[in-house]
């Protein structure tokens, strides 16, 4: 059985406008897709979508209307073959600070809404248009599914409680999910990152030598992976018809210290 071929389709990345999701967005279009960049940043998400013949919709996550928007938007460019859940957010606060003061509730479940809700609503949105294609192959493939976890899921370091449970529930969706979608053809696995070059380090001088200290920590190679190598993974996990049910690290084999 050949890759699954993304000739004609299209596809939609949330987070699409920088970092993972745009590194997921070039590969994509590369490979023939038009890409649908769901994201809140509208001037960056222009600019990537037009670079690659493809559209920019903006797109809160966590709105079944936005997500339905998305969806809309990509199936009219051609069949919906492939959705890359990239957008997330971090934010770090200890479960109880200093002070013995709790974090603040809402904050957490903030998170949980953005990270693991909304990737549950994007998968479901986009994988009922999936659902009505025609099929690809004898296999009856539709479609495939990428969501975005993080090494977090399985060694969150202090004051990741919110982040490392919202990345820990994507893990955990994505066999049932799987299971779920198999039926109607769809492909569903995960990614779990570790240290990645993008936007959220900054730029300059000093935000070069934290990255490098940071890149000590790796096993190897002792650097920060890139977005781009990132994206080489959700493209196997797209194109190869075997690939279904699975969680993988990709993180130059990094384990997370406590702090």
């Amino acid at each position: 059985m050949p890759r699954m071929n993304l000739e004609g389709s299209s596809s939609i990345v949330t987070g699409g406008a920088s970092g993972i999701g745009e590194g997921c967005a070039r590969q994509l279009a590369a490979a023939g897709s038009r890409v649908v960049v769901a994201d809140l940043n509208e001037e960056a998400g222009q600019a990537v979508a037009s670079e690659l013949g493809g559209l920019f919709v903006r797109c809160d996550v966590s709105s079944v209307e936005d997500a339905k928007t998305a969806v809309a938007a990509a199936s009219e460019m051609g069949p919906l073959r492939a959705l890359v859940n990239s957008a997330g957010i971090g934010w770090a606060a200890r479960t109880i600070d200093r002070n013995n003061v709790p974090m603040e509730l809402e904050r957490f479940e903030f998170v949980i809404r953005v990270n693991l809700i909304g990737s549950f609503n994007m998968l479901s949105q986009a994988a009922a248009a999936m659902a009505q294609t025609e099929p690809l192959d004898a296999d009856g493939t539709r479609g495939a599914i990428v969501n975005m976890a993080s090494a977090a899921a399985f060694d969150g370091q202090i004051g990741q409680a919110a982040y490392s449970a919202s990345k820990g529930g994507v893990v955990g969706m994505t066999l049932p999910i799987a299971r779920d979608l198999s039926a109607a053809g769809i492909r569903v696995n995960t990614i779990a990152p570790g240290l990645i070059d993008t936007p959220i380090y900054g730029e300059g001088e000093q935000s070069e030598q934290f990255k490098a200290h940071l890149g000590q920590s790796v096993l190897f190679p002792k650097r920060l992976g890139t977005a781009e190598e990132l994206a080489f993974g959700v493209m196997e996990c797209i194109t190869n018809p075997y690939m279904n049910g699975e969680t993988i690290r990709l993180d130059g084999g990094i384990r997370m210290p406590p702090k």
